[in-house]
Order: structure tokens, then C-alpha cells, then sequence
């Protein structure tokens, strides 16, 4: 079960809630971008960046010199899928069909190099499955210059919302078109380097990539 913290638990549309652990990491096994929210010098930043998940933890990392990951404290991380746009009879009915996770906690910078490597390799396999055993792993000159953070899912929510509008109703009799308009996203053609020398192939966990933002 998720946790029911009162940062976690949700104040309206508590029916959009998901309670189960396996949909937390269904929402997050899905992404491809989190947003990361912290307090720099006492102003709130959010930056958009990759992650990767093992078992409960989120792993963020980025340049040694970001502030953003040498800021210390709380931090908030969501990860958000836009599934679609409900199209309501009314302008107040309107809105969107959606997953969403929001996770809370202190961030823990990675020391360790076992679990750094694990961490790098989870945040490659997000993006591009496949990826991390075709290509050179980082040395220690770009090790050294990489953070590592580690975020616990313990304090974590779910949110969904899924179906048709919801409208008044006596709006049902009005004679506007409501419904869904989907969202789908989709892998255009893969384009090759400039400087890719001629024959070498574009590898099969490339180019047969299920869609993004949904796991499988």
C-alpha cells in the first residue's frame, strides 16, 4: 500500500486516488521525464530530468556542479502522463485524463560506486532499454563529474483520472460535442549521426521501441 501521510493524501477528487504500490511504480516504469522540485537559496526550482527506478528507489542524477542536486532538504518529484483531453459541454467541465505520481522525501547523494553504476544504468535503461551494455560505460574522469541522488518511494501518491466528461445534468440536453481526445505518442524514424561510420546498423532495442508512456 501507498503511504497516507497528510502530504500524500489527497484533499479533492479523492476517487482519482490509486492506493496499490504496483501502480506507483507502473506510473513511474512508464516515464521518460520527472520533475524535480527543490529550494535553492529560498526560492522553489523544478527541473525537468531523466530517472531510473530499482525496487523502492528513485535515482536522479546530473552535474556536479547543479545546484539543483546540492541544494539538501525536502524535495518533490512527479511524474506526469497526459493520456488525453476531455471535452465537456460546460468550460468548467473541462480537463484532461491523466496518470500521475508525486513522491516526497530527502534526497541522499550516492557514494557508493557499486550503486552509482546501478543508478546510471537504471537512468540509461529508462530512456533507452538496451542501452547501457551497447555503448562504453562512464569512466572515472565522467564519473567524477556526475551526481548520483537517491530519492525513497516511501512517502509517495497516485493519482488518475480516466473516462468521459462529467457534466451537469441538465447539460446532457445541450447540443455540443463532448468527449475524449486522446493522446498518443509515438517514435519517429531513428536518425543517424553524421559521424556514424557507413554499415553500422541501428540495434533492435532501437529501432522495435514500444511507444513512450506505456510499460511493454
Amino acid at each position: 500500500m501507498l503511504s497516507t501521510t497528510a502530504r500524500t493524501t489527497l484533499n479533492r477528487s479523492k476517487e482519482r486516488g490509486r492506493t496499490d504500490r504496483s501502480e506507483l511504480y507502473a506510473v513511474l516504469d512508464a516515464g521518460l521525464v520527472c520533475h524535480l522540485g527543490v529550494v535553492v537559496g529560498g526560492a522553489p526550482r523544478v527541473i525537468p530530468t531523466g530517472y531510473g527506478r530499482i525496487g523502492d528507489t528513485l535515482y536522479l542524477h546530473g552535474s556536479t556542479g547543479a545546484t539543483s542536486l546540492r541544494a539538501g532538504g525536502e524535495v518533490c518529484v512527479t511524474v506526469t502522463h497526459l493520456d488525453g483531453i476531455v471535452l465537456a459541454r460546460s468550460v468548467f467541465h473541462h480537463s484532461v485524463n491523466y496518470r500521475s505520481a508525486m513522491i516526497y522525501g530527502t534526497a541522499r547523494t550516492v557514494e557508493d560506486d557499486e550503486e552509482r553504476l546501478a543508478a546510471l544504468r537504471a537512468i540509461t535503461e529508462q530512456l533507452a532499454p538496451g542501452q547501457w551494455d551497447a555503448t562504453r560505460p562512464p569512466d572515472r574522469k565522467e564519473l567524477a563529474a556526475t551526481a548520483v541522488v537517491a530519492l525513497s518511494l516511501a512517502e509517495a501518491s497516485v493519482k488518475v483520472r480516466q473516462g468521459p466528461p462529467v457534466d451537469d445534468e441538465e447539460d446532457y440536453a445541450l447540443p455540443v460535442w463532448a468527449g475524449v481526445l486522446p493522446l498518443r505518442a509515438s517514435w519517429g524514424r531513428p536518425e543517424p549521426d553524421p559521424a556514424l561510420p557507413p554499415g553500422v546498423p541501428v540495434p533492435a532495442h532501437i529501432s522495435d521501441r514500444p511507444a513512450p508512456g506505456r510499460t511493454g
